[in-house]
């Protein structure tokens, strides 16, 4: 589906509010057609099941069309009865992201809870949802009409994965961020696992160094497109600056972003298939470097100091 949200990580369609007053009668059968906000847009879906969490609906929807990889559990804010007005309105959606209704677009894995209540049920969600981990918005500027099949699948590791939400929950919820410039960075962490690779394999490899050529230039470039929160950007221009890399001020707790975002950009590189899936492979490798290495890489709590820019949901992606 489109370029979807994880998340304040992107566009304004998440409308939900996070606030909404629990109620003991479901507004949702199962088995019913519903509309089904993710991101910026609205699709088809049906509900299957319904329960009553922490005072709270929640609904695990299948997206009509799609993978039941897809199929998630979100809350009454991300839906919406399935009425002619609601139709109206999700052709008005499409329309305004240009959407070609006779293509699927590939929806992108992300990985912001769409409002304060998925943060509270995340560990409940990762046991009874696909180990696709929390979705972020993005309006990215590239054009979305990747078809499914073509979307690489990475493993996010499950700590990693909590590791994303807790990110989520200090820069939208709590108001802090990554203090910069951050150490290790995103370069040091690069070559700490080239030498890794190096020492493991006893030489060093040349495809090895160029992927993680192609992660460090993906993440200058995908950074302030799409992998910053709002309240994220002032930092960004106070701290990259007269030319500086990204990855030279950055650490990993961003750099893990990307890994989300991944799938979207490389649907748009010509790849070979066995190319592909020596590459799923390595970025899967990476991954488990990040997640054995994650008490030094990831911070454990986010500066306090007021962040200047204004709140509100969804990833300026």
């Amino acid at each position: 589906m489109g370029n979807s949200s994880k998340d304040d990580s992107a566009s304004d369609g998440d409308t939900s509010s996070g606030d909404t007053p629990p109620s003991k009668s479901s507004l949702y059968s199962e088995g019913e057609k519903v509309l089904a906000y993710h991101g910026p847009r609205l699709y088809e879906a049906k509900v299957q099941k319904a329960e009553l969490r922490k005072k709270e609906w929640r609904y695990f929807v299948h997206y009509l069309g799609w993978n039941k990889n897809w199929d998630e559990w979100v809350g009454v804010d991300r839906l919406m009865k399935h009425t002619e007005e609601n139709v109206l309105k999700q052709q008005a959606l499409d329309k305004k992201q240009g959407v070609d209704k006779n293509v699927k677009s590939g929806r992108s894995a992300q990985t912001k809870p769409k409002s304060s209540t998925d943060a509270k049920v995340e560990k409940e969600d990762l046991k009874n949802n696909v180990s696709k981990g929390k979705k972020r918005k993005s309006e990215s500027g590239v054009e979305d009409n990747v078809s499914l099949e073509k979307l690489v699948k990475i493993q996010i590791p499950s700590t990693l994965r909590k590791q994303l939400v807790d990110d989520w929950e200090f820069v939208t919820q709590q108001d802090k961020l990554v203090k910069l410039p951050r150490s290790p960075t995103v370069d040091d962490i690069l070559t700490k696992y080239l030498e890794y690779r190096a020492k493991k394999d006893g030489m060093m490899t040349d495809s090895i160094g160029e992927i993680l050529k192609g992660i460090r230039c993906y993440f200058d470039k995908a950074l302030p497109v799409m992998l910053l929160y709002k309240k994220e950007r002032k930092q960004y221009h106070d701290a990259v600056v007269d030319n500086v890399s990204p990855s030279t001020v950055y650490g990993a707790e961003h750099l893990l972003r990307l890994f989300v975002k991944l799938p979207e950009l490389l649907a748009f590189v010509n790849i070979e298939e066995e190319t592909l899936t020596r590459l799923q492979q390595k970025v899967l490798d990476f991954l488990k470097f990040l997640q054995k290495n994650q008490s030094t890489f990831f911070l454990s709590a986010y500066d306090g100091s007021k962040v200047s820019e204004g709140k509100g949901k969804g990833k300026d992606d």
